[in-house]
């Protein structure tokens, strides 16, 4: 991995972290196209790229950290008023508890499929089939949507679970995790700003997990001090910095425009993905 690589990574993780297009697959198209034109062959992820992925993921976490800082301090605070006053009728307090019931369901579902998951990376084909069904979630999202006549402005404790069941489906490479979350939350009938930024909301846990997990766990204090850093730092750093101008105008193009958008684009990306990687074998 050099300098470049790392900032097309970045840049690639920044946009699709939050954009409805799977940034997962978006990194293993990227790393695999990589390898093809560099005559490089496509096999499992070295540690080194794992882990670089994952240093990615937290860029982009710090992007939702800043951008939401205000909205995680008052959940926070309502949570803390909450479980001491012991009345939960706050919103912030409903939405912080929501979270956590969400990140619940997240877990429990992704758990058994990560190994799976992880096997996709070095199978970019069948991410591109799985962009493929996140494209068709988009276009019957929004026709749905149409059909109601205003969103709710609030979540029940329905919406938090079946919106914990998507982003627990998107572990797996090609389901988006923004798509498939803003896709339910919009089956659900909420708003689609409210939808939007619960979650970006509820990525943070995910995201901060992994982060923080996986490198204790996997990687050897001795391997990593052989990484390119410099790379890993700089491709963190894009990834936040492209991250956070992401999520100021995605919030504000999905308040105003469809999602069916995204879903062309990821059918389009999906087919060309299959096709190309199909004939490369």
């Amino acid at each position: 991995m050099n300098l470049i690589q790392a900032i097309l990574m970045g840049i690639v993780q920044g946009l699709s972290e939050f954009l409805p297009v799977s940034s997962s697959a978006h990194l293993v198209f990227t790393s695999n196209f990589y390898k093809v034109f560099k005559g490089i062959e496509i096999t499992q992820q070295s540690n080194q790229e794992v882990f670089f992925d994952i240093m990615l993921h937290f860029g982009t976490l710090i992007a939702v950290l800043i951008y939401f800082r205000k909205d995680i301090l008052n959940i926070c605070r309502g949570l803390f008023e909450g479980i001491k006053s012991r009345n939960f009728s706050d919103n912030n307090t409903k939405i912080g508890l929501y979270i956590i019931f969400g990140t619940i369901i997240t877990i429990g579902l992704a758990l058994p499929l990560n190994d799976f998951a992880e096997t996709l990376v070095y199978a970019p084909s069948v991410v591109g089939r799985l962009l493929i069904i996140t494209g068709i979630v988009l276009f019957f999202s929004e026709y749905l949507h149409k059909k109601q006549i205003s969103g709710k402005s609030e979540l029940s404790v329905k919406d938090s679970v079946l919106i914990g069941l998507a982003q627990g489906l998107a572990v797996l490479p090609g389901f988006s995790r923004s798509g498939w979350t803003i896709a339910t939350g919009l089956f659900c009938g909420l708003d689609r700003v409210v939808a939007a930024r619960y979650s970006f909301l509820l990525s943070i846990p995910i995201i901060l997990g992994a982060s923080m997990v996986y490198p204790f766990v996997k990687i050897d204090i001795s391997e990593a001090l052989t990484y390119n850093w410099s790379s890993i730092i700089v491709g963190t750093i894009v990834s936040g910095i492209v991250g956070y101008l992401c999520i100021k105008y995605f919030i504000k193009f999905v308040a105003k425009f469809s999602l069916n958008f995204f879903g062309y684009y990821c059918l389009v990306m999906g087919i060309f993905t299959c096709l190309f990687f199909t004939l490369y074998k």
